[in-house]
């Protein structure tokens, strides 16, 4: 089973895919839509990949601002999130993206890619590290629970 990430904005989404074991997040591709309010097409495509990658549930970025404040965009991604959870009846998962966006572009420079290529790859990039991120947190508190249980 996998996890999809998603890093939802204005007219994209970013999407990206865990491998079977939950470990790594690949950038997967970006979902571009005409207009803020269009979403049937993208929800639709969202449903292919979840059925394509065998995917039990959903991580979305949740975009807080730096000192943690909810503004429009976390009003619009919750309201996303619902509408992901009646469509896919999959559980989705808000995950902090503060830096998500700053991270992918930062990769793509050091990488080399010219600033008017970055745009293609941006969003998708910051999909993944939302997602590995997700990831991160679930595995260690894992190993800290099993740590406790005495597991280890």
């Amino acid at each position: 089973m996998r996890i999809l990430g998603l890093d939802y904005g204005s007219k994209t989404v970013g999407v990206a895919v865990s491998d079977g074991l939950g470990w790594t997040a690949q950038a997967l591709e970006t979902i571009t839509r005409k207009d803020t309010n269009k979403l049937r097409r993208t929800l639709a495509r969202i449903e292919e990949l979840v059925a394509e990658y065998n995917v039990e549930r959903i991580v979305l970025g949740f975009p807080k601002h730096m000192n943690n404040d909810e503004g429009d965009r976390c009003a619009a991604t919750e309201a996303f999130k619902v509408m992901l959870e009646r469509r896919t009846g999959l559980p989705v998962i808000l995950q902090d993206e503060r830096m998500s966006t700053v991270s992918a572009e930062r990769i793509l420079m050091e990488g080399g890619v010219r600033r008017e290529n970055r745009k293609a790859y941006v969003d998708k990039m910051a999909a993944a590290f939302i997602l590995q991120t997700y990831m991160d947190r679930i595995n260690r508190e894992q190993k800290l629970g099993d740590q406790i249980d005495g597991k280890t």
